[in-house]
């Protein structure tokens, strides 16, 4: 499906039966069903939450030498290569659909080109965190790198519009109120909602991480950023109205169950404060 290699693809377990079950998706000549339970919110658009990783591009640049007991400098966006993109796929109700590695273990083009023809094909609601300055951004440069289509980001629903969340909603900056506010971190957007922010591993890491090949150990960081992004849309969608407080409770859970079928997700799950989370107690 679009190059999302799923570990453990499906959320939750779900019945072909049950309410809400749409039909197979073949990917790469595998059929797999993909099915969801029915939260009515009124939507009728998929919802795509993304997050990527990456590590400097040393075919184009060379950082300078840090200042005496100071960070490396961070490499500006065209000298960002991508090592791991990660999503969480929603359908229209909110309801888990995928959870996955877009293009693992595939070249940067493959993975790219992965990408791009999975949002072409299905056009779901892009949603991320500083998304509108880095995460799409960076992904249109390394596609003008590899001369891949990426004319859903062009020409297609209006994502790299501001002020507007029908192609993309970036958290961070609405969050802010478009820059009126300083942006705060996912980190303390997610520990605002229950969740432990960043476990173990944070962006400073993720070049060492690369370099001594611990890929797994970056796919579940990413993915971390992923779910906790996702859930703070959740929250995001309760503040605003788009949902009523017991939506925003089925869809959570929903969302938390997928995590914990999902091995990858215990360090997040182990540090989450679930009765916040989940809105437990009365307001």
């Amino acid at each position: 499906m679009g190059g999302i290699s799923t570990v453990g693809e499906e959320c939750a377990a779900r019945s072909p039966g049950a309410p809400g079950a749409i039909p197979a998706v073949a990917d790469g000549g595998i059929v797999r069903p993909l099915m969801t339970t029915s939260i009515q919110t009124g939507g009728g658009t998929t919802t795509l939450v993304l997050d990527i990783e990456t590590v400097p591009d040393t075919e184009l640049y060379t950082p300078p030498d840090p200042p005496s007991g100071g960070d490396r400098a961070f490499p500006p966006l065209y000298a960002c290569r991508p090592i791991v993109i990660g999503v969480i796929w929603l359908d229209e109700a909110l309801g888990c659909k995928r959870i996955g590695i877009v293009g693992e273990d595939k070249s940067e083009a493959e993975m790219v080109a992965d990408f791009a023809d999975f949002v072409g094909r299905y056009c779901p609601r892009v949603v991320t965190w500083n998304g509108r300055s880095f995460d799409l951004p960076v992904l249109a440069l390394r596609a003008l790198r590899h001369g891949i289509d990426f004319s859903w980001y062009y020409r297609g629903n209006g994502h790299r519009y501001r002020f507007s969340e029908e192609g993309h909603l970036d958290l961070g900056d609405v969050l802010a109120d478009f820059g009126a506010a300083r942006m705060t971190s996912l980190d303390g957007a997610a520990r605002l909602c229950g969740l432990p922010g960043k476990v173990g591993v944070d962006g400073s890491q993720v070049e060492g991480l690369f370099r001594a090949g611990e890929m797994d150990a970056l796919r579940r960081y990413c993915l971390s950023d992923v779910a906790q992004t996702a859930f703070v849309l959740l929250r995001y969608k309760l503040i605003t109205g788009d949902i009523d407080r017991a939506t925003y409770q089925r869809a959570a859970s929903g969302l938390l169950s997928a995590l914990e079928a999902d091995g990858r997700f215990a360090p997040l799950l182990g540090g989450s404060d679930r009765a916040r989370l989940l809105l437990s107690d009365p307001p």
